[in-house]
């Protein structure tokens, strides 16, 4: 298959300027709009304020983007905005890093939960760990159309073409990665149905931690190398950022169902509903 679609999705106007808007763009803002949706859907079925949904998806938007930015910025390519420090801002240009943006959604959802009530921070990252891989799902989507984060040649039948970067068949390792995040965020889902605000807190948060970037360790085997300075390692940058994030899953997992046989036996008390 060759893939030569272009990355913009249409053009407009304004005065005398012409702006592009890319498919990655529209993928990424879409991660927005159905998360309202989701979450007014959750914050409803829990018996919270609709309302207050917006507010958090302004803190988990600020955090996403400052996040990710500086996540690349700082571990991709260093070197480069160091001695050119004003594109650092130039988002446009593309650089964003999903370990980044974690660390920026953490830090929003932080700042939201403080003033928040009833909504402690283990209580909001739960349901944002439902609903952020289908963001991932999105946004893998967006790097497809952009051809961009390539996979390794390869000879199967399916292998892709990306016209617009050179002629090697190979791995569409977005598509790869895309269908496993749409696959984590129905099972993420199918527990929420089933269990709701009943679940130990922390557990959604801890399978989301296990799950993507455990997805991403293995799938960072099919990629092309994205830093120059690891090229050569054993594992490479995205692997090695996944080791502690896939740990730090398996701790919350732990840790929420230890809660949970302490609160059944009487030795703790259930967070609030």
């Amino acid at each position: 298959m060759i893939f030569d679609i272009s990355p913009v999705a249409f053009t407009f106007s304004i005065v005398d300027k012409t702006l592009y808007v890319r498919w990655y763009g529209l993928f990424f803002a879409s991660t927005f709009v159905y998360g309202i949706l989701i979450f007014r859907y959750m914050f409803g079925r829990e018996g919270r304020p609709k309302d207050d949904v917006y507010d958090l998806v302004l803190y988990v938007i600020g955090g996403t983007v400052i996040g990710a930015r500086l996540g690349h910025v700082l571990l991709y390519n260093p070197h480069y905005y160091f001695t050119h420090p004003m594109k650092i801002f130039a988002v446009w240009e593309g650089g964003l890093a999903s370990h980044g943006a974690v660390l920026g959604i953490l830090a929003g959802v932080w700042l939201y939960s403080r003033q928040a009530q009833d909504q402690s921070f283990l209580w909001v990252c739960d349901r944002i760990g439902l609903a952020v891989p289908l963001s991932g799902c999105l946004i893998r989507i967006g790097n497809f159309f952009n051809s961009e984060i390539l996979g390794t040649p390869t000879d199967l039948p399916w292998g892709v073409v990306f016209a617009r970067v050179d002629s090697l068949p190979r791995h569409p390792v977005q598509l790869y990665e895309a269908f496993c995040y749409l696959l984590i965020f129905l099972i993420q889902f199918r527990y929420y149905l089933k269990h709701g605000n009943a679940g130990p807190e922390g557990y959604l948060f801890g399978r989301f931690f296990i799950f993507v970037f455990g997805t991403r360790f293995f799938m960072e085997f099919f990629k092309e190398e994205q830093t120059a300075y690891a090229t050569g390692l054993t594992l490479n940058l995205g692997q090695w950022l996944s080791i502690p994030a896939v740990s730090l899953g398996f701790y919350l997992v732990w840790r929420a169902k230890r809660a949970a046989v302490r609160i059944k036996q009487g030795l703790a008390v259930p967070p609030m509903p």
